[in-house]
């Protein structure tokens, strides 16, 4: 999908998504198991909730394997070149259902209310950009001047040399 203007193009990155609503878990759990998956690719997302020993664990894949089904469907239908090995976790969130209430019996006759927390967990994912995002690459800072026309540079060579250099002993006294 192309945004055309007067003086530029930008293209969009397409991203598929999956949804489960209505999950049995709070979403402070469910959040757990999503940031340990989020950024990451497909497949190594799909070890890690695959062995990951939490009970909303197995949700989660299934619902990465369906948003993984997702994208390759919409890409058979609308003709997109897809590569499923370049997919990563690009969004996952875990919102804040309706919540249930109930009563718990307490001491003496009287009740105890408490919520049970309900889950709206929502995946996307989408296409790595050429593999730019899987080697980054680190420029160095330039080097300023220092005061008394010293460098930087010069200054952090000069303080390991002292470092290296053997300490003397001070004299005893007698």
């Amino acid at each position: 999908m192309e945004i055309e203007d007067d003086t530029m193009a930008v293209e969009t990155i397409r991203e598929f998504r999956a949804e489960a609503r209505f999950q049995r878990v709070s979403p402070q759990k469910a959040r757990l198991v999503l940031d340990l998956i989020k950024g990451l690719g497909v497949e190594q997302a799909l070890t890690t909730a695959a062995f990951t020993k939490k009970r909303i664990a197995p949700v989660i894949h299934k619902l990465l394997t369906s948003a993984v089904d997702n994208a390759k469907y919409l890409a058979g239908e609308k003709g997109l070149d897809l590569d499923v090995d370049n997919l990563y976790v690009k969004q996952a969130l875990a919102n804040e259902g309706p919540r249930m209430k109930r009563i718990r019996p307490a001491p003496m006759g009287r009740a105890f209310r408490y919520q049970r927390r309900l889950t709206h967990i929502i995946l996307s994912v989408a296409e790595r950009n050429g593999g730019a995002g899987l080697v980054t690459k680190v420029e160095e800072p330039k080097i300023a001047k220092a005061s008394k026309g010293k460098s930087v540079a010069a200054k952090v060579e000069a303080k390991a040399k002292t470092a290296a250099a053997p300490k003397k002993k001070a004299a005893k006294k007698a």
